[in-house]
């Protein structure tokens, strides 16, 4: 099988495919897999791909796609690969030319149905919630907006699509959680970074475990977003959520009692590495000498 587009759902299909005892060669005609994810996360999950045996090809470019007897050929780079079968990843688009929206006075554009904060669209009677107006095209997401609109338009709330702190994560193996400001959009914004590799957690290396990180943006401490590169990535990310929810800390983090062993330790172990960051040097020489008089 050809996979061509190495985003999330590209890479999910072509190690699950490859897992299964498929050939398969995922074709991306960027620079990396998972490009909107943290880059040191995308390496790893490349190289997870390529252990795999996933034949990955980056800064590809497909020039043509021919089919005949059942098969594929598909042209790239001067060479030519045969497929059984052809995916495409490259996403999903809202289909709403169809719905009679300009009778209804509902304004649309090619990213679908526009709304306003509170999910209403230009026709103040009609509210939209999930992928045909949002560009968290995730279940999840949709859950949450629906509750939004639910409560505006039937219980004349005020809930707001911009107090939902959103994550999302990608299931290949490790997987890859994210929310917030992560990756180039962190370090666009100015945010620091606290990393914890797998490796200095005790779980992780029982476990086999030790290529991954946990990765948390901060500004001044206050959490603005994370990447988690984990087995269970996507219910590790779920503890920050509820701390930038809620104007969470990483000394929140580092107060926090975490089952010992878990991989949630990280997160704890985030907060420490923060608190130590942050103490100015009279008192660290302080602490030191005083831990020093104690030996």
């Amino acid at each position: 099988i050809v996979i061509i587009g190495a985003g999330a759902s590209g890479c999910e299909l072509a190690q699950a495919f490859a897992r299964l005892g498929t050939r398969v060669t995922l074709i991306e005609s960027g620079s990396r897999v998972l490009p909107r994810d943290d880059r040191d996360a995308a390496a790893i999950v490349e190289a997870s791909l390529r252990a795999d045996g996933v034949d990955v090809l980056l800064g590809t470019q497909v020039t043509a796609v021919q089919s005949a007897d059942g098969q594929f050929a598909v042209e790239h780079g001067g060479r030519t690969t045969s497929a059984d079968a052809l995916l495409i990843a490259t996403g999903r688009a809202p289909r709403v030319e169809d719905l009679g929206l300009d009778s209804a006075g509902v304004t649309y554009g090619r990213d679908g149905v526009i709304v306003d904060d509170r999910l209403r669209t230009s026709n103040a009677r009609i509210f939209a919630a999930g992928d045909v107006c949002s560009k968290y095209k995730f279940t999840h997401a949709a859950d949450a907006m629906a509750r939004i609109v639910v409560r505006n338009a039937l219980f004349f709330g005020r809930a707001r699509m911009s107090s939902l702190v959103i994550p999302w994560c990608t299931f290949t193996s490790p997987e890859v959680a994210r929310v917030g400001d992560a990756g180039d959009d962190a370090a666009a914004s100015g945010a620091e970074a606290v990393t914890i590799p797998l490796s200095s957690v005790d779980r992780a290396v029982v476990d086999e475990a030790r290529d991954g990180f946990v990765r948390i943006h901060h500004r001044k401490g206050r959490i603005v977003g994370a990447t988690i590169v984990a087995p269970d990535a996507g219910d590790l990310v779920s503890a920050i959520v509820v701390a930038m929810q809620y104007g969470g800390s990483l000394g929140d983090l580092s107060s926090a009692v975490f089952p010992y062993p878990t991989v949630s330790i990280a997160l704890r172990q985030a907060g420490d590495a923060y608190r130590r960051s942050a103490l100015t040097p009279t008192v660290r020489n302080a602490l030191r000498y005083y831990f020093q008089v104690l030996r």
